[in-house]
């Protein structure tokens, strides 16, 4: 197999590459450690998006690699083109939000044509084989003890995503001489009901009202002001995994729960949450601020790493001393630098990212 193309991984990126390959002529086998293809994306909203000003994306995330990000920025509306000649569903036209420019697919949709591209698919698979190989992982966010070790030392983080993606391609790449990007400690997550909830409610039970409320944690300590919740509330989820237990109480006045969230009033919001999350203001760990009418218990979860392994705009992984390793690329979250310091679409990352890596394979 060593003239044939190894992709690592079944994701976004993964499944973006070997398609590409295959329209350049490439032949390449997708090997996915899990059970089904399609990685996180297929929990997700699957909203693929790009800051609409680029000085938004740089202020949002100012410890990203600037080359890396003008890649993103620059290659994403085309690579939706591309994703759309392959008729990948598309659910809407636009974001929702104003600050951001994009299309959002319908989830298994966009995994089944991009499925049906892709030359060979293996399930279940085991170590790679030797050749070149690009990879697509998905990052750290399921290790329980690489997260722990790199990002949330107090206590677990729920698990927001695709189980499989342990950071295999970290230590692959690592083994190889691989350098490491900053912002190895972030993550992008959300607060969630500190409840039982599967995957199939990794959406729609997202927390997103942070802004409006006042955030305590089980000590009673307010620790994060809500003025300072960013647009994605991303640094607020961060903050709340260090927290005792990653748990964070919600508290809101009756003024907050008539705010809206795109289309919902919070209140609808509060109530959607699990009836195990909603917390009675007499049995607070703490006592709640004057005017208090509903508190909700939350958990901080993750989805995706934001730090990882160093690329080029080629998608080459680097050494620390910036040269390629010869035969080895990266797409998708197990590559780092694009996000560090706020929050991008790790789905706009994967399929840019997977299009830049089969292209510079079949260079």
């Amino acid at each position: 197999m060593s003239d044939r193309v190894i992709v690592a991984g079944a994701g976004m990126a993964g499944l973006v590459t070997a398609a590409r390959l295959r329209e350049l002529g490439r032949d390449a086998v997708v090997l996915e450690k899990g059970t089904r293809a399609g990685g996180s994306m297929l929990l997700s909203s699957c909203v693929l998006w790009r800051h609409r000003e680029w000085s938004d994306f740089r202020g949002e995330c100012p410890g990203g690699d600037e080359g890396l990000q003008r890649v993103v920025w620059e290659r994403l509306d085309d690579a939706l083109d591309w994703l759309r000649s392959l008729e990948a569903p598309v659910v809407w036209e636009e974001t929702g939000n104003p600050r951001t420019a994009g299309k959002r697919f319908e989830p298994r949709g966009l995994v089944e044509a991009l499925t049906r591209r892709v030359p060979e698919l293996r399930l279940r698979a085991g170590e790679w084989p030797s050749g070149p190989t690009v990879l697509c992982t998905g990052g750290f966010a399921a290790s329980p003890e690489l997260v722990a070790q790199r990002i949330a030392p107090a206590a677990p983080l729920r698990l927001r995503g695709n189980p499989w993606s342990t950071g295999d391609g970290l230590g692959h790449a690592l083994a190889r001489g691989a350098g490491l990007t900053g912002g190895l400690g972030e993550f992008y997550g959300r607060n969630m009901p500190d409840a039982a909830w599967d995957e199939t409610e990794f959406v729609s039970l997202s927390q997103l009202y942070a802004r409006f409320a006042r955030i305590f944690d089980e000590d009673g300590v307010e620790f994060f002001d809500r003025a300072g919740v960013s647009w994605s509330e991303t640094n607020v989820v961060q903050a709340t995994a260090r927290r005792p237990g990653a748990r964070a109480f919600y508290l809101l006045d009756a003024e907050a729960l008539e705010q809206r969230v795109r289309d919902r009033r919070v209140a609808e919001l509060v109530t959607a949450a699990p009836p195990e999350a909603h917390v009675p203001l007499r049995d607070l760990p703490f006592d709640p601020p004057a005017g208090t009418v509903a508190a909700v218990r939350v958990i901080a979860s993750i989805t995706h790493t934001i730090g990882g392994l160093r690329a080029d705009e080629r998608a080459r992984v680097l050494r620390d001393d910036g040269t390629p390793i010869d035969g080895l690329w990266v797409a998708g979250v197990d590559a780092g630098g694009i996000a560090a310091g706020g929050y991008a679409s790790g789905l706009a990352q994967a399929l840019v990212q997977g299009l830049a890596a089969a292209e510079d394979v079949a260079a």
